[in-house]
């Protein structure tokens, strides 16, 4: 079973940007890939996903800020975040899909591996 470790994450400010990264100790050469967010006393979101080809998809409210990255050759992904809001705030997950995919999903019952999450803070 493979594990993801997130990384990256913790108090920024309004306005500013972060970079998270996970890192997948079995390779992400055959897997899909997404990233979702649980802000506190809600439920878990999902905001960015990416396919086995060059098809990366997000989710409205994050559309424009928010960019999926990945390095096959380091097994890492990364969810960049630019003009960071309050609303952003919470603890970040990736996840991650057996096989390759053509398109992805922002559901969690689509994807089979989770992280542990790294957890965002942003405040004025």
């Amino acid at each position: 079973q493979g594990r993801l470790t997130e990384s990256g994450g913790g108090s920024k400010e309004v306005g500013g940007s972060v970079t998270l990264s996970c890192v997948a100790d079995t390779g992400i050469d055959y897997y899909c890939m997404g990233w979702f967010r649980q802000a506190p006393g809600k439920e878990r979101e999902g905001v960015a996903c990416h396919d086995s080809g060059d098809m990366a998809l997000y989710a409205d409210p994050v559309k424009g800020r928010f960019t999926h990255s990945q390095d096959n050759a380091k097994a890492t992904v990364y969810l960049h975040i630019n003009n960071l809001e309050p609303e952003d705030t919470g603890v970040y997950f990736c996840a991650a899909r057996r096989g390759t995919c053509s398109g992805c999903e922002l559901s969690q019952r689509w994807y089979h591996y989770w992280g542990q999450g790294t957890q965002v803070i942003v405040s004025s």
